[in-house]
């Protein structure tokens, strides 16, 4: 539901105009150390303010509740909340009887029986994935030696950012894009075969993020257009390195020591100043809709570092299963002496 992760594990919680947001986290090593300013890159990079993000600002300065002594976790489950003080909450007083278009409004509604709290789209909302920020700030100092990146590489179809972006302008409309993640310094051997591969891992944790709807990896949808002898990625040397990465470091679900690259289709903002046609649940007729309130005009500008993040979460607990990271870090010896995570069994 909203956990995920079996030794690693992320639990979420909150509504985009409650108190506030927050998560938990579970198996988390103890002694590694962190602090309120560990946080402070990934959370901004998070944050709206830059040409065709939303004006919502929030100060999203992690309280950390518990899981830390002295610094460093102990092992215990750890909380973190953000306070939500920026909202408009009068924006979504007609979305009640009229479900916006493209969101949740409609099936929430259906499935919680009118309970949910509706406002910024309530526990449906992006403002949730500061959380999911959060969480993978904790898994990329845990995996360290492992650098997790992603990019947009896409807006609106053009290759050019800022000219997709400028398409969207000009039709005073929302546009999607496409984001990519590149992970190296991963050992071979993590995942299993069928359910829980890499791979089904993975995009169970992608699809969390709101507005992703697709996923490939390596060479994703072109494989079906290849000879296997072009896909096929002929092994170089006993590290399993390949001369080729059309899989995309992941064979048969298990990670093959090569670069793990994938990429995310990120649907347009739901959200849109155009007006569309929407059912008047009351009334029981179509009528003209346009949607108020702060939004995103490409929310996939902001997708990168929660695609890290949900990337690095999922990493982290597989690592764990593997038991290539120690649970309970020596995390300054393991600095001093240039090694991974490995450091402290």
């Amino acid at each position: 539901m909203n956990s995920f992760g079996r030794i690693f594990r992320v639990h979420i919680f909150g509504e985009s105009h409650g108190d506030c947001v927050g998560l938990t986290i579970d198996g988390c090593p103890a002694g590694l150390p962190l602090s309120v300013e560990d946080f402070t890159e990934d959370i901004e990079r998070r944050k709206p303010g830059a040409k065709g993000t939303t004006p919502r600002k929030e100060d999203d300065i992690p309280q950390i509740k518990t899981g830390l002594f002295n610094g460093k976790t102990t092992g215990a489950p750890i909380t973190i909340l953000f306070e939500n003080n920026n909202t408009r909450s009068g924006d979504y007083e007609k979305q009640r009887a009229v479900p916006r278009p493209g969101h949740a409004d409609f099936v929430a509604s259906a499935k919680f029986g009118g309970n949910e709290d509706y406002r910024g789209s309530g526990h449906f909302s992006g403002r949730l994935t500061v959380c999911l920020v959060a969480a993978g700030v904790v898994a990329k100092k845990i995996l360290n030696a492992i650098n997790v990146n992603a990019s947009i590489v896409e807006i609106g179809g053009e290759t050019e950012l800022e000219k997709g972006l400028q398409k969207a302008i000009d039709a005073k409309d929302s546009i999607g894009g496409i984001v990519e993640c590149k992970v190296s310094g991963l050992p071979v051997g993590l995942g299993e075969p069928f359910f829980d591969s890499a791979e089904s891992l993975i995009s169970h944790a992608v699809f969390a993020i709101p507005a992703v709807r697709g996923i490939e990896f390596g060479t994703g949808f072109a494989a079906a257009k290849m000879f296997g002898s072009q896909h096929n990625d002929a092994i170089e040397d006993q590290t399993g390195k390949t001369f080729t990465n059309h899989a995309g470091g992941i064979v048969g679900g298990i990670s093959n020591g090569n670069e793990l690259v994938f990429r995310i289709a990120v649907k347009p903002t739901s959200s849109t100043p155009i007006e569309q046609q929407t059912l008047n649940i009351e009334t029981n007729t179509i009528e003209n809709f346009s949607v108020k309130g702060c939004h995103d005009l490409c929310i996939a500008l902001r997708v990168p570092v929660i695609l890290e993040a949900v990337t690095a979460f999922v990493l982290a607990d597989l690592m764990l299963l593997e038991q290539k990271i120690p649970r309970i870090i020596h995390y300054p010896a393991c600095r001093q002496a240039g090694q991974a995570i490995a450091c402290g069994n």
